[in-house]
């Protein structure tokens, strides 16, 4: 079963935030998980990421899944 994830309501100037969603396109990531992608990185290079934290999926498209029976 997935576990649902937190939401949070998050103030940003608005430059910041153009900047985040111009970062964001580039990476072809949404501005949310642009923004999870930088904090998850600025966890981990502060060695405060916990170890039992899930995989934050790669950008882009999802991969088509293949049925295979």
């Amino acid at each position: 079963m997935a576990v649902e994830r937190k939401k949070i309501l998050l103030r940003l100037d608005p430059v910041v935030h153009d900047a985040l969603a111009r970062w964001a396109a580039d990476d072809l990531r949404s501005t949310n998980a642009q923004i999870e992608y930088l904090l998850r990185r600025a966890l981990a290079d502060a060695g405060r990421l916990p170890s039992g934290v899930g995989k934050i999926r790669r950008p882009g498209r999802p991969a088509k899944e293949e049925d295979h029976e």
